[in-house]
This record gives structure tokens, sequence and C-alpha cells, in this order.
């Protein structure tokens, strides 16, 4: 059972693979999209704990370099 999961997820990681290599621009996207939430939440909820955190941001920032990382490697 431990092999099928192996296989599974190996199988799935390659699809996923092949999903991304010709859209090597969606996870930077993505990334710049959760940072101009974390934009929004500034100016419509300015006193909230998202807003003070910027966590969207940190998000954001985060998932644009790994995207930019991986389809460099890709």
């Amino acid at each position: 059972m431990v092999e099928k999961k192996k296989k599974t997820l190996s199988t799935s990681l390659d699809e996923f693979s092949e999903y991304l290599a010709p859209r090597k621009g969606l996870i930077p996207m993505l990334g710049m999209v959760l940072i101009f939430i974390n934009l929004l939440f500034q100016f419509i909820f300015p006193g909230s704990w998202l807003a003070t955190t910027n966590l969207f941001l940190h998000f954001g920032l985060l998932i644009a370099i790994f995207g930019l990382m991986l389809s460099w490697a890709l």
C-alpha cells in the first residue's frame, strides 16, 4: 500500500510539473494577486489583524519568489 501511495504521489507531481511547464508565470501572478489583496485590505479594513500583520503581502512575496525560481528551473 505504501508503494502505491509513492507511485500516486510521484505521478501527481509529474502531472503537476507538466501542467506548470508551459504556464511559467502562473505562480508569480498568483503571488502578485495576493499582494494586491493585501493592498485592498489596507484600505478596506485598516485596523484588522490581516491589515496590521500584512499576511497576504508576506505569503504573496513567498509564492512569487518560489514561482520565479520554479519557472527558472522548468
